[in-house]
């Protein structure tokens, strides 16, 4: 399939046109943000603070964006966003340009408009399942990142000229103007009724829906654990590249451009890449691969202090990159399940900004500390030892499992009055097992646990009957019968249904299920 297929769509390839315009504006203001601090004393540390100040959001709000990206209408929150931002970059514009900006004021508004940018990711990266075919995800999901990319070549450069040309407080306006292409696409994009009617979810119980299950499923974990352990060191690049193009390459404004367009464009070519790379290799040896290639290059960036070897060194840094962010990003987006897209997308939100914000401080400090070329090789070293890691956590192989929604429970016949709200909600299984199939039992009992848990249960326990020692009692709590109905109705995958069917077989007679109300 060819990479470019999903923008035959047409709001999608309006909007992917429209974020793509905002990430370049977006790089434009983090140079201009930047620059504006690579002469004030503990430059090092302020500049690095610019990315936590930009990412940090991400951390804060990004589990609330993705409950609200599953639970409203995710057209209209994106417009809200955007009229946000633009509010938040118009006045932050008016006060660079009227020279009554200072460190403070500038980390405090770079932390404004990344809130409005963490809110809205969310939401966008949820939305995409709706504008493409399933088949088109991988696709889509690669195309956002070349959309990050191409800004990453494009705007530092148009940025570095402007900045010396007619300053900062110019590109921050041009930033501004980029969040209201966005708003007009999403005002010409009529949502499906059908689709944005849907019955919410109440905010508070989404959220913790959500983060149960994010915790009960392995898989996700794993991806968000390999996530954390390239970006931590990896970040290094990103947050200190300013000073090295400063304190180690003698660059200006215009040759700082020069280096981020020189990342950016490595970062284009990886995703234009992945394909290729992604038939002859598995992912683990994908992300081990591009784990050392990054690696090398941090520890060769800060040794040869050439501009030409500098950027020669960037371009393979962001293809490496983007592999493994592209990878994970259309992994995870292809295996959740839709009731929690927006949550699960949120929680790598939250590892992969999150650690940028984090980790940009400690590289920023100790650059300031111990010096730029040594606070390379460690994060170097670090990423190496992270990468190894992966021989004892590799990603999980997910590609045969049934990722669609099933329904297959036939609601219980209810012979008291309850409503929605009503609970907690105990819910017992007796199964009865042969001795010989007990061990089988056992260790299907422990998929069939994570199941319950990460679709609406808040505690599960398996019981014994020590009067009759072949029978086993399944206990599980939900908070509401509001939430086992959503547990039954759209939250179960065809996994999860194979999971509860390959236990059930297990019991001869078949399981007895019961639900307990609060008397």
């Amino acid at each position: 399939m060819s990479p470019w297929a999903p923008l035959q769509q047409r709001v999608f390839r309006l909007l992917w046109f429209a974020v793509l315009a905002s990430n370049i504006g977006t790089w434009m203001q983090t140079v201009g943000a930047q620059w504006l601090l690579v002469g004030l004393p503990n430059a090092a540390t302020l500049v690095a603070l610019v990315q936590t100040a930009d990412t940090l959001p991400d951390v804060l709000f990004a589990f609330p964006a993705g409950a609200l990206a599953d639970a409203f209408d995710r057209r209209r929150l994106l417009i809200g966003l955007q009229l946000f931002q633009v509010v938040v970059g118009a006045a932050l514009s008016a006060l660079t340009l009227t020279g009554h900006i200072n460190a403070p004021i500038l980390l405090g508004f770079t932390f404004l408009l990344g809130a409005g940018s963490a809110m809205a990711l969310s939401p966008y990266q949820a939305l995409i399942p709706e504008l493409v075919p399933r088949d088109q995800l991988r696709a889509a999901s690669a195309l956002g990142s070349i959309s990050i990319n191409l800004a990453r070549a494009i705007g530092p450069a148009i940025a570095g000229v402007l900045i010396a040309q007619v300053g900062v407080g110019v590109v921050f306006a041009i930033n501004t103007a980029t969040f209201t292409l966005l708003i007009l696409v999403l005002l010409i994009w009529r949502r499906p009724i059908a689709t944005a009617s849907e019955a919410p979810e109440r905010f508070f119980s989404a959220l913790r829906a959500g983060g149960r299950y994010v915790r009960y499923s392995p898989v996700t974990r794993r991806m968000l654990l390999r996530l954390g352990l390239f970006v931590i060191p990896a970040t290094a690049i990103w947050a200190l590249l300013p000073l090295v193009a400063r304190e180690l390459l003698n660059l200006g404004a215009e040759g700082y451009g020069v280096l981020l367009a020189a990342l950016g464009a490595g970062a284009v070519a990886g995703a234009f890449a992945i394909p290729y790379i992604s038939s002859k290799l598995s992912p683990n040896r994908m992300l081990t691969g591009a784990s050392v290639v990054y690696a090398l290059a941090m520890a060769v960036l800060v040794t040869v202090h050439h501009p030409v070897a500098a950027c020669l060194v960037l371009i393979p840094a962001g293809a490496a990159w983007v592999i493994v962010i592209a990878e994970l990003n259309s992994t995870i987006q292809l295996f959740l399940p839709g009731w929690v897209r927006g949550r699960g997308l949120a929680a790598f939100q939250i590892i992969l900004f999150g650690s940028q914000a984090g980790a940009a401080l400690v590289w920023g400090l100790l650059a300031s500390w111990g010096g730029l070329m040594e606070s390379f090789l460690v994060a170097a070293g670090v990423l190496l030892a992270g990468t190894a890691t992966i021989f004892r956590w590799p990603l999980f192989d997910v590609s045969g499992l049934n990722r669609d929604p099933s329904v297959v429970w036939p609601e219980p016949m209810l012979v008291i009055e309850t409503d929605t709200d009503t609970g907690p909600i105990l819910v017992t299984v007796t199964y009865t097992v042969a001795p010989d199939l007990q061990e089988q039992f056992l260790e299907r009992m422990r998929r069939l646990r994570l199941s319950r848990m990460r679709t609406g249960a808040i505690r599960w326990e398996l019981y014994r009957d020590g009067e009759q020692a072949n029978q086993f009692v399944e206990e599980y709590t939900v908070p509401s019968w509001e939430e086992h109905l959503r547990q039954h109705h759209g939250r179960l995958t065809g996994a999860d249904v194979e999971i509860e069917q390959d236990v059930d077989r297990l019991s001869d007679p078949a399981p007895e299920t019961k639900h307990l109300f609060p008397a």
